[in-house]
């Protein structure tokens, strides 16, 4: 019996995603990848589930695509790439995007191609000090995947985008953090229980508000100034009508901590 590629572990409204290829620095083959479209649905069909938390097994996060996947031999016919982004990095990456409750990321080690970019698609990533980013597909011939070339830019600017892609060069977990790639860098031995602690707080945080916050930051990527405060206001409207923002209001008005329920 074959070890799961992707460890899926929900308890107390916290689904943990373990990506479960160790020996292979967790980088994805098409096992790998549906295995973590079923996690995914499984996490997005279960109301429980108010926080996903996604990290790797071993010393790396994940190194992307598992090369030995793919046959390149001389002779060979070439493969259609176009056909691997399309029916499983760009499904899973637009599922990791839409989930209705913030993402977090722990990147315990290397994060390299589609890698990378998995972590860069999270709402809040968190990452060990001795872990590192490496948009690695410029050494292979290949342009960034996974989502990268929209988040990057945005994520650095322009000019360090362009240098982290045509170089490949490492870019340390501090540097990334200095550059607002991702929220935090941790020591690596303090790495699962802050990952641990944000997922249990919000665990308890109104659920239907946080995905709001999320619909409305995604949006404000391609919308004018005017487009974006109808949707500010129609999502304030969906808000405004949530159990929990009753809840908060009572809670702040009766000066106690409010006790939200995610609905």
């Amino acid at each position: 019996m074959t070890e799961q590629s992707v460890l899926l572990d929900i308890d107390q409204g916290i689904a943990k995603v373990t990506l479960n290829r160790p020996k292979s620095l967790n980088s994805f083959n098409v096992e790998m990848h549906e295995q973590m479209r079923a996690a995914l649905k499984t996490i997005r069909n279960d109301h429980t589930v108010r926080v996903m938390l996604l990290t790797g097994n071993g010393r790396g996060f994940c190194a992307g695509q598992d090369l030995s996947d793919r046959n390149v031999k001389p002779g060979a016919e070439a493969p259609d790439l176009g056909f691997s982004i399309e029916t499983y990095y760009n499904p899973m990456l637009q599922a990791i995007r839409d989930l209705p409750m913030p993402v977090i990321c722990a990147v315990n080690g290397v994060a390299a191609g589609a890698g990378a970019n998995i972590a860069l698609a999270c709402d809040i990533t968190l990452a060990a000090r001795s872990a590192n980013f490496v948009q690695a597909f410029c050494k292979i011939g290949l342009i960034p995947d996974s989502g990268g070339t929209w988040t990057l830019p945005r994520a650095v600017g322009m000019a360090r985008a362009k240098g982290l892609a045509l170089l490949g060069d490492k870019l340390s977990a501090e540097k990334a953090e200095q550059w607002g790639m991702i929220w935090q860098c941790v020591e690596d031995d303090a790495l699962q229980d802050e990952a641990m602690k944000l997922a249990r707080h919000f665990a308890t945080q109104p659920t239907k508000g946080l995905a709001m916050i999320k619909r409305a930051l995604h949006a404000s990527a391609d919308n004018s100034f005017e487009e974006q405060v109808l949707v500010e206001r129609d999502l304030q409207r969906l808000a405004g009508r949530t159990d929990d923002y009753r809840e908060g209001v009572t809670a702040f008005m009766e000066k106690r901590a409010p006790e939200f329920k995610g609905k």
